[in-house]
């Protein structure tokens, strides 16, 4: 056996010497790598293992400490941090204090963006690329960007080609096509993808080329003229027409994404190329490892396994539920009753469990691709023409559709129902997916209703309110085991909230699934002797002001507890009730995300960071309950009229 490399390679620097050989020995230690990373926690598998020819064969074509390189989407980063002087700390990845399972500025010089939402990397690209040809001496730089063929599709991407075949500025677009997104991709440029890398004749064509290529030390003009020549006519005749080419854009490939060789010239031909290029490269998401190609989508992001020669043995199972296994069933339950309710999703079917509803109901499931603005307009003409439709897109992901949101949806008050999955933190996935925003930028919204369930009981009984009630709704749930709390749920009704209990020592109200960690606090609290009681809020917006406000004129503290931003918030909708109502809010308090940017960890590490899990629920009550204690003993005997009363 050969000397590991891998563990030698502190830069790419130390790639360039190696031979073709070597190269591909090296690629083998990173699956090696990858492989041992996934045997211990849930990460991006598949699509890292689809790319590790074309790392190396970027890293020793090009200079990134002064060239410029964007992955798209950024979970496919793993093979590019493994040869940037992070391979010692790679096994700390996804983890709280470790590496970043996306690309991070503050880890390496090679990571110019976090890079956790998909097809933007060809607008950046293009504006760096700009930027240094504005700056003195900065205009030899390479720009290329790396997007997938699930990712290529959204609508930002064709802006961006439309401004670059303008600008004529000279930068590369690499088209990984592997056919998947998480799941196989969708649409008629899909339907594109498919005829270019499956017309045989035109594969064969390339094939040749490639191989002439090799033989011809320096591409001169007369060569490249009459390979750009028959190549160009090869694909009018074949597909009538060239969609890139077209547009301004040169169009190299499709190409054998996993032959180093073959890619490291295809890059150099790119090189020195004027103008924006398109090089189609094709893939195979899951490549090296057996189960991984066989099922890509399972092993996007499977759960830790331990190998058995070809054979995966999962290390863990858990049998609980989570909120989105009850948000599916409750959406099958759903579309079962009501032939009007349809349900829409942007590439995430796997991600919200959707495959038994798109299975069972295909005339009413839409996988628009990675288009979430896209979604959200198909979904308002969807309800114009009298349907139901559900709308499923995590939290983070539909902040893309804002403009949609306000202008398609709110505005012209369409029955529209938005499933944000992954409302809160999502743990490893880090700051580019905790949905920690939604609540503020969906309760700004005439005419949106916006709900929390408080825990598993909850979700249908808001999901069936939601699709009877006429106006744009929004219901937020976290990735999480999903939980009930032990009592009789009261019915939904709008702007309703359920009092638990009431304390006399102080009220918890909590937005969300977290309170069942509110509910344990107060239950511990009881046990030391504070009677602190409990409201599930249930809605954001409308607002139960009339409970809420309740315990805002008569507990001594009344704390709020959301798993989202402070600000704009659930608390601060609490803050301009009670200043509506023209009532003290000083001993109003909320806990929640502060304003920063959470970084990665497990769910509950970060919760138990933040003081938002039971415990540090429990002890920031504690302290509003000694301050209020306070308070009241330096008002002193003779002023009791102070004390808040209903």
């Amino acid at each position: 056996m050969p000397a590991p490399l891998l563990p030698t390679i502190d830069s790419p620097d130390d790639l360039r010497p190696l031979s073709l050989l070597q190269l591909e020995q090296v690629a083998a230690e990173m699956r090696e790598a990858l492989c041992h990373v996934v045997s211990n926690r849930t990460a991006h598998f598949a699509s890292n293992l689809g790319v590790v020819e074309l790392c190396l064969a970027l890293h020793t074509t090009f200079d990134f400490r002064r060239d410029r390189l964007i992955w798209d989407t950024g979970h496919q980063i793993y093979p590019h941090k493994l040869i940037t002087g992070r391979f010692r700390d790679f096994a700390s990845i996804r983890t709280k204090g470790g590496l970043m399972g996306y690309p991070n500025p503050a880890e390496s010089e090679y990571d110019l963006f976090v890079t956790g939402h998909a097809g933007s990397s060809v607008s950046t690209v293009l504006g760096l690329k700009s930027g240094d040809d504005l700056l003195p001496g900065q205009e030899d730089r390479q720009a290329v960007a790396v997007i997938g063929d699930g990712a290529f599709p959204s609508g930002i991407v064709f802006e961006a080609l439309n401004n670059a075949a303008f600008l004529k500025k000279k930068m590369i677009v690499v088209l990984n096509d592997n056919k998947m997104s998480i799941c196989p991709r969708v649409g008629g440029l899909a339907d594109y993808f498919d005829r270019l890398r499956m017309n045989s004749l035109y594969v064969g064509l390339k094939t040749g080329a490639a191989k002439a290529l090799t033989k011809v030390p320096l591409i001169g003009d007369g060569m490249e003229r009459m390979f750009k020549n028959t190549r160009d006519a090869f694909k009018a005749g074949l597909h009538g027409g060239m969609l890139f080419e077209e547009l301004g854009i040169r169009y190299v490939g499709p190409i054998d994404g996993h032959n180093l060789g073959l890619l490291k010239q295809y890059l150099e031909m790119c090189q020195e190329a004027e103008g924006p290029v398109l090089l189609h490269i094709v893939t195979q998401k899951g490549h090296g490892f057996g189960p991984a190609e066989e099922d890509p989508v399972s092993f996007h992001t499977p759960a830790p396994f331990q190998r058995d020669g070809r054979c995966v043995v999962p290390v863990k199972k858990s049998s609980s539920k989570a909120y989105t296994n009850i948000a599916s069933a409750a959406i099958h339950e759903q579309l079962a009753a009501n032939p009007k309710v349809t349900v829409l999703t942007a590439a995430m079917c796997q991600g919200t469990n959707l495959e038994k509803v798109r299975d069972d109901f295909p005339t009413r499931f839409f996988d628009v691709g990675i288009c979430e603005s896209h979604a959200v307009a198909f979904a308002a003409g969807q309800a114009k023409a009298g349907l139901r439709p559900i709308v499923d897109i995590y939290s983070t992901f539909l902040q893309r559709s804002f403009d949609q949101i306000f202008q398609e949806v709110s505005l012209q008050n369409l029955p529209v129902t938005f499933l944000l999955d992954r409302g809160g933190l999502t743990g490893p996935d880090g700051p580019t997916h905790h949905g920690v925003f939604d609540i503020g930028y969906m309760r700004m919204f005439p005419h949106m209703v916006v709900m929390a369930p408080g825990d598993a009981a909850d979700l249908p009984a808001m999901l069936d309110f939601a699709l009877k009630h006429d106006a744009p709704t929004s219901l937020r749930y976290p990735k999480a085991p999903a939980e009930t709390i032990d009592r009789s749920p009261a019915p939904i009704e709008l702007g309703r909230a359920e009092v638990l209990e009431w304390g006399g020592d102080g009220m918890i109200v909590a937005c969300g699934t977290l309170l069942t960690d509110c509910v344990k606090a107060a239950a511990q609290l009881r046990e030391e002797g504070l009677d602190v009681g409990v409201i599930n809020a249930r809605f954001i917006k409308p607002l139960d002001t009339e409970t809420i406000l309740k315990a805002v004129s008569t507990a001594p503290f009344v704390l709020t507890v959301e798993e989202g931003q402070l600000m704009t918030g659930f608390g601060s909708a609490v803050l301009e009730a009670a200043n509506e109502a023209r009532l003290p809010t000083a001993n109003i308090h909320r806990l929640g995300i502060p304003d920063a940017y959470v970084e990665h960890g497990e769910r509950g590490e970060l919760l138990a960071d933040l003081g938002l899990d039971a415990t540090g629920i429990a002890a920031k009550c504690r302290e509003l309950a000694a301050a209020a204690l306070h308070h009241d003993e330096d008002l002193g005997p003779a002023k009791p009229a102070v004390r808040r009363r209903g």
